[in-house]
């Protein structure tokens, strides 16, 4: 990558960006208050069900394809993978929060970069004629960024565990050492789970984890929440 893609790249990584990530937890609520996950070890294995059974076979399929359409300038197709990645989300929450973040990136971008793609996309998106996902908006900026797409998948994983490691922090008695060692565990999930979304099109995406699913459910009717999902 250039300079500047590798620098935007880690912008968009950062935790610093402001884009709401750290109100949700994406059913790991639920899951600690069922004891279902207890330990690092138990939350290790939740982060690796998720990257394999939802964030690749999903998140990243709709990336891969948003950023190609980003560099091709296929505004129709954005708005396809956009549509396609809501459809296959089963819980409500997920959806809400993946929209609320992909708004909230959306609008940065557009304020950051003169971009008539960006634009048109936020308009879009305004006019509830695309759900804006967070994985797509990702998608089109680190497309229209030039940071390649493989980089932008990992980005995304990476972006993922880290955001649940840090709401694990907040919920359970997680230390610096364990969130760190787990996501250097995570590392080989990670890069398979993007090596096996490269060959998946749009109409091949298919998540399956039916109890996040399931406990993601019972989060939205939960009487007290530390979290939005």
């Amino acid at each position: 990558m250039t300079d500047a893609a590798t620098l935007e790249s880690f912008r968009l990584a950062d935790s610093f960006l402001p884009v709401g990530t750290y109100t949700v937890s994406y059913g790991l609520e639920q899951f600690i208050q069922d004891d279902r996950v207890e330990d690092p070890a138990d939350l290790e294995a939740l982060l690796s069900t998720y990257l394999r059974q939802q964030v690749g076979p999903a998140e990243l399929v709709a990336l891969r394809a948003a950023h190609a359409a980003a560099i091709d300038g296929d505004f129709d197709a954005i708005c396809r993978a956009d549509r396609r990645l809501s459809a296959v989300t089963l819980a409500a929450e997920f959806r809400e929060s993946a929209q609320q973040s992909g708004d909230r990136l959306l609008s940065l971008q557009t304020e950051l970069r003169d971009e008539a793609l960006l634009d048109r996309y936020a308009e879009r998106v305004d006019a509830n004629d695309a759900p804006g996902n967070y994985a797509v908006v990702l998608g089109v900026a680190t497309g229209l960024a030039d940071v390649p797409v493989r980089e932008a998948c990992l980005l995304c994983c990476h972006g993922f565990v880290t955001g649940l490691l840090g709401a694990a922090q907040r919920l359970l008695s997680l230390g610096h050492t364990d969130a760190q060692r787990i996501l250097a565990d995570l590392r080989p999930v990670m890069t398979t789970a993007v090596e096996e979304s490269a060959d998946r099109e749009l109409d091949e995406m298919t998540p399956f984890a039916p109890l996040v699913d399931v406990l993601a459910a019972e989060h939205e009717r939960a009487e007290r929440r530390l979290f939005a999902s």
